[in-house]
């Protein structure tokens, strides 16, 4: 590796303020905040949404709009091709 090129790699403290939670994960983002966690500083960055609160991870999946352009044609023309 050549050196003075490579950006400086530390573990930081994620928050995840949908879920409440905290990650500790070795990232090179720089960041001027900082926060005690499990008896160290660490810096500290906040975050909309991790695999603590999205609904792909959590499984509690939105139910999207049902009545679509397909769901509407189903609905009026489905019963035509049923013969």
């Amino acid at each position: 590796m050549k050196p003075g090129i490579h950006p400086d790699y530390e573990k930081v403290v994620f928050h995840d303020t949908a879920a409440d939670t905290y990650f500790l994960v070795g990232s090179t983002i720089k960041t001027e905040r900082t926060i005690d966690y499990q008896g160290r500083t660490y810096p500290y960055v906040a975050i909309d949404v991790s695999s603590a609160s999205h609904p792909f991870y959590t499984g509690k999946q939105r139910v999207a709009q049902s009545d679509g352009r397909i769901a509407k044609f189903n609905k009026r023309f489905g019963k035509l091709g049923s013969k």
